[in-house]
């Protein structure tokens, strides 16, 4: 299965049979999956309804019956990429037990997503820079993550699992690391090796927060309760 085609089945997920798919719907995710495979080989400055359209088999008009414009496209594409991000990082937010291995989980999860889905994420901050709905959307994204990690820092500290120091400059700087990094990496072809990537990763999330002495272990002896 080529690249295009892992991005596109993970789109357009629906728990119905085909069969039962209504016509709408079914143009409406072809719509989107073409957008997807448009954006693996194109930035998207390059992209128009018509060379987007194309590639689906519909008429131009057909667009419009879904999306007022590219920007909205893309903003659909991005809550599906927050919903799985927001998904796969829940270990470290939420979990109990210990925070290291943990925090290892949710960056192996947030790394498998992003390699998948990095094109829509270099899309959407390129977009971003032409479109007030879509920057508030990307800026909002970054604003709960930062709020997110925040909190489990200061949660973490409060248990003496993190030493003291003011969390949220710290949050804010890891989030940006990683979304640069994560952009940089799986954006565009080719794609870096996503184990080198996590290893980086999780090397430096590990050693600000818990300690160095941890990045040869898959545990520590943290608990976090």
């Amino acid at each position: 299965m080529s690249d295009s085609e892992q991005l596109s089945s993970r789109i357009h997920v629906n728990p119905q049979p085909s069969g039962k798919i209504g016509k709408s719907e079914r143009t409406r995710a072809a719509i989107l999956n073409a957008a997807v495979d448009f954006l693996w080989t194109h930035p998207f400055r390059d992209m128009t309804v018509n060379s987007l359209m194309a590639s689906t088999g519909v008429g131009r008009s057909a667009f419009y019956q879904y999306f007022k414009d590219l920007h909205e496209l893309m903003e659909i594409l991005l809550d599906t990429v927050k919903g799985e991000i927001m998904a796969v990082t829940g270990p470290w937010f939420t979990g109990v037990g210990d925070p290291v291995v943990l925090l290892r989980e949710s960056l192996d999860g947030l790394v498998e997503v992003c390699y998948q889905q990095g094109p829509i994420l270099r899309a959407t901050t390129d977009a971003a820079t032409t479109d007030e709905r879509l920057e508030k959307a990307w800026a909002q994204f970054i604003k709960r993550f930062n709020d997110g990690v925040t909190t489990r820092i200061e949660a973490d500290q409060a248990q003496g699992l993190i030493p003291d120091f003011d969390a949220r400059p710290v949050a804010i700087a890891l989030n940006l690391m990683d979304a640069y990094t994560l952009i940089e990496a799986f954006g565009r072809r080719p794609r870096s090796k996503p184990e080198q990537v996590r290893e980086a990763l999780v090397r430096i999330w590990i050693s600000t927060l818990y300690g160095s002495e941890w990045l040869g272990n898959e545990s520590s002896n943290l608990v976090r309760t």
